[in-house]
Order: structure tokens, then C-alpha cells, then sequence
């Protein structure tokens, strides 16, 4: 059976005035879930949720046929500073609140990252980011949501994170059946071409934790020049692009053949708005595709059975 498709959402309109006719957009394409980006929605204040706020989204949000995920607030990092991590906490049970009161099954954070330093000063980041994910999944477990962490990339380079590959390492460490992956697939192929590492290695650690999937379609050269417009990193082929899936360079056939899949993901088409035309496109293209994976019982739901 293939994973239900959702589509991202993009809200400008920090009232909302476009969050309805968006939805009905991901309805009418055909979308079964739409990934709701709680990071442009104004709910949370200080730390606090703002119940009316709150109580107005689920009202747009319900009735419309739809099934929701929720993508977090994008500066959300458990890698901080340990002064600092607390208050990035706080945010990320706000972020956990909301994703259950909304229904989201699944909340998307960002993988943590630090200024690039000695080993020493990385290796006890990571150990900080396990500790609190590990506390966090018991917070996302009692509200019954799954945190997904995304992988990202160093984007200027002067930042440590995960590649897919010690993300996996760190989720089997942690083992907890509520943190789970979002394997942002260009993501991945930008690290992976920023880093020199083998991108279908990376792709087949991740893959088997990955109820999550961000699909869309890159290059993976970052932009590690100076490019002045979208339109120009695309004509260079470089940066987090966006692209509907086949406009890029990401090997897709070797990834469906060549990885295994937990039998639970939201397959989730994150392709930039400017290219709104071919969003058709881009969910037939991501569709078809999802269809052929090949998938399993995710490891920790098995173990928590």
C-alpha cells in the first residue's frame, strides 16, 4: 500500500487570510495530509501558546478532508549551548502541545547543530541532543505525536551537524519509538555533496527510521557562492532549491530500489511555492515514486511492542 502524500503549506499572512484557500489547494491536488508550518503561524508567544490563536487554526483546519503534520519551529536546535537549551525546550513542548491539539501525527524539528569546533565540544552536543530527545519523546508519546528530526546540511559551512548516516547512529542510541526521522532527501544529497560522502550509503542508515519524507529535488552543490537571486541559484544549479522531483540531480530510482522504508511514513512534497504551476506535476512525479519503496515495521515500534 503506497504512504499517504502530503503537501506543505505556505502561510504568509501572520492572521492567516491564506491558510484556507491553501488547504483547499492541497485538497484539490489530490493530497491526502497537508504539513502545516506552525513556524509561520504566530501560536506560540514568549514560549506560550496562545489558546484563542490556537483554537482559530483548528477551526480552518477542520472539515476539509485532510489528515495534518506539523513542521516545528525552524530554530529549535537541542545542540545549543547548555545556558541556551532550556529556552529551546520550552519552545519544543509548545511545538509538541500544539502538534497533539491539532491532531498532527507527526511534528518535524530540525537536527541540532554547532559552531564548528574541537571533536570534544561536538561529540558532547550530540550527547546533549540525545539526552533531551530521548525526555522529549515521552513529552511527544503522552500527546501522541511522533517527533520527526530532520537532517539538514551546514548551509555556509562554519556549523556541524548530522549527516543522514550519524543521524541514524544517534536515533539507535536513543531508540525511543516517538523520535523518529524526516529524511530531507536533497537535504541529504547537498550534505553528502558538501561533505564528500557517499550518498547512498548515508541514504540506506536513515531510510529504515524515516517515517517522514521532504521530497524535492536539488543539485547537491551548496551555494558557497555569491548568487543574487533564486532564479540565478537555480541557473547554477546550487543551494536548497526546492525543485519539483525530477527537475534536479537526487538519483530517485536508486534510492526506491536501494532502500528499505518504515511502513508508517508521510511522504511530504516540499517543493518552493514559485513553482506553484507544476505542483500537479510534482505530486504525480512523488506519488508514483513513493509507491515503489519498499517498506517495513519501523525498529523501535517493533521493540516498544
Amino acid at each position: 500500500m503506497a504512504p499517504p502524500l502530503s503537501l506543505t503549506i505556505q502561510v504568509k499572512d501572520p492572521d492567516w487570510a491564506d491558510l484556507p484557500a491553501a488547504l483547499d489547494d492541497a485538497a484539490a491536488l489530490g493530497a491526502e495530509m497537508a504539513e502545516l508550518p506552525l513556524h509561520a503561524l504566530d501560536l506560540i508567544v514568549g514560549g506560550r501558546i496562545r489558546a484563542d490563536r490556537l483554537a482559530d487554526v483548528r477551526r480552518i483546519c477542520e472539515g476539509r478532508g485532510l489528515g495534518y503534520v506539523l513542521h516545528g519551529h525552524l530554530s529549535i536546535n537541542l545542540m545549543e549551548d547548555p545556558f541556551r537549551v532550556p529556552l529551546h525546550l520550552e519552545v519544543l513542548r509548545a511545538n509538541i502541545e500544539v502538534a497533539g491539539a491539532l491532531s498532527c501525527r507527526n511534528l518535524v524539528i530540525h537536527s541540532g547543530f554547532v559552531p564548528t569546533v574541537q571533536s570534544a565540544g561536538i561529540e558532547a552536543a550530540f550527547d546533549r541532543q540525545r539526552e533531551h530527545l530521548s525526555r522529549m519523546g515521552d513529552v511527544a508519546r503522552d500527546h501522541g505525536v511522533t517527533l520527526c528530526v530532520e537532517n539538514i546540511f551546514e548551509f555556509t559551512g562554519a556549523r556541524t551537524t548530522a549527516l543522514p548516516g550519524r543521524l541514524a547512529q544517534e536515533l539507535r542510541a536513543i531508540a525511543h519509538p516517538n523520535v523518529m526521522a524526516t529524511f530531507d532527501i536533497s537535504h541529504g544529497w547537498l550534505h553528502c555533496g558538501q561533505m564528500g560522502a557517499d550518498f547512498l550509503t548515508e541514504a540506506r542508515a536513515l531510510a529504515p527510521l524515516s517515517c517522514h519524507l521532504h521530497l524535492h529535488d536539488s543539485f547537491g552543490r551548496p551555494n558557497d557562492f555569491w548568487t543574487y537571486t533564486v532564479t540565478e541559484m537555480l541557473a547554477f544549479a546550487v543551494g536548497d532549491l526546492h525543485l519539483p522531483m525530477g527537475w534536479g540531480s537526487i538519483p530517485w530510482d536508486a534510492l526506491a530500489a536501494g532502500c528499505e522504508w518504515p511502513e508508517d511514513l508521510v511522504a511530504d512534497v516540499e517543493v518552493n511555492h514559485r513553482y506553484r504551476s507544476a505542483f500537479p506535476e510534482a505530486i504525480a512525479a512523488s506519488r508514483a515514486w513513493a509507491a515503489r519503496l519498499k517498506l517495513a515495521p519501523a525498529p523501535f515500534a517493533l521493540a516498544a511492542e
